[in-house]
């Protein structure tokens, strides 16, 4: 049985205890909240496959002339609404993207950035009889190419005017947008907080397609743009533990002096996320699930390539669709 770190008391009910605890979480996880940066892409395994093949119309960012006059604008839409139109944005399950139209062309361009192989395989591995370790297919990556669906942002969602750049300003965006793509690699759906409030401890931070949209329109606040005062929301999807415990990597959880007990319940925990063949087996695998996580608050996330156990609480999990405001630039040289 796993057990919780001994800096963190259960039965401590003190202010000053709490806060202590909060502060030395912090200090531990400082360098774990947030996905690492990695020194070049690695090419995908051929086992990992997508249903859908990505960026399939992309094109390479063009270089715009400076003087030209672009305008940005935020795009978003239900996930998967070519194929369920807007169930998901009942639920405020939201894709974003973003805009650009050159005035000296008249083109014009969209970049988002998402999974390669899908997301359900970004966010529980596949269990292979011939490896031990799960087997991950978790990569996203930017996607860029000609044209703005203007259907597909409206009919269901959002296409905004939220500011205007300069050409220069563009390239110098394309620039950030190729560094970021080739070092930010992987994917990640759950952002883990410890409670529901908004002063919350954040124990991990997701790294999906909006985390990317927020950080092109701080670059572009960063070169000067001025962004329009209008609201805009994003998704996050929420899991709500008490403060994680470090298990290890692949090599010393699965390898040859791995921990069997423990690498057995890594396994154990992700076999029901498998795909479904049935109806009834998707129910037996629920169930299981709400045994693990709700029942015995018990969840196993991979980040930053480790295994960590997350000791489940409620609310467990929760979507959410808050507000984070544009931010604010400076005019600088790049500015229009």
């Amino acid at each position: 049985m796993l057990q919780y770190p001994a800096n963190l008391d259960k039965k401590s009910t003190g202010k000053n205890s709490d806060v202590s605890a909060g502060l030395l979480a912090l200090l531990w996880l400082r360098k774990s909240r947030v996905l690492e940066r990695f020194d070049y892409r690695p090419k995908a395994d051929p086992y990992c496959q997508a249903r859908y093949t990505f960026c399939p119309t992309g094109s390479a960012i063009p270089v715009m002339k400076e003087e030209d006059v672009i305008e940005v604008y935020r795009l978003q839409a239900p996930v998967w609404e070519f194929k369920y139109g807007d169930l998901l944005g009942h639920l405020k399950i939201m894709h974003d993207a973003v805009g650009f139209k050159s005035s000296l062309t008249g083109k014009n361009y969209t970049m988002e950035w998402y999974e390669l192989f899908q997301l359900g395989n970004c966010t529980f591995p596949h269990l292979r009889p011939d490896m031990d370790a799960p087997f991950w297919c978790n990569q996203g990556a930017a996607c860029f190419y000609e044209g703005i669906d203007d259907a597909h942002w409206k009919e269901n969602g959002t296409l905004v005017l939220v500011t205007t750049i300069s050409g220069a300003m563009f390239n110098e965006m394309a620039k950030w947008v190729k560094y970021d793509n080739e070092t930010g690699i992987y994917y990640e759906t759950w952002t883990v907080q410890a409670s529901p409030n908004k002063q919350s401890i954040v124990w991990f931070d997701s790294y999906e397609c909006s985390k990317f949209i927020l950080r092109t329109y701080q670059k572009l606040a960063d070169l000067g743009a001025i962004f329009k005062k209008i609201q805009t929301n994003y998704t996050s999807i929420i899991l709500f533990s008490g403060e994680p415990i470090y298990l290890g990597n692949e090599t010393s959880i699965f390898g040859p002096l791995g921990n069997k007990t423990l690498a057995a319940a890594v396994r154990d925990f992700y076999y029901p996320f498998k795909p479904h063949r049935t109806v009834r087996e998707f129910f037996v695998d629920l169930l299981k699930i709400i045994d693990r996580v709700i029942l015995n608050h018990q969840f196993y996330l991979f980040y930053n390539l480790e295994y960590w156990f997350l000791p489940m609480k409620f609310p467990y999990l929760k979507i959410i669709y808050e507000e984070v405001p544009l931010p604010i630039g400076n005019k600088t040289s790049f500015g229009v």
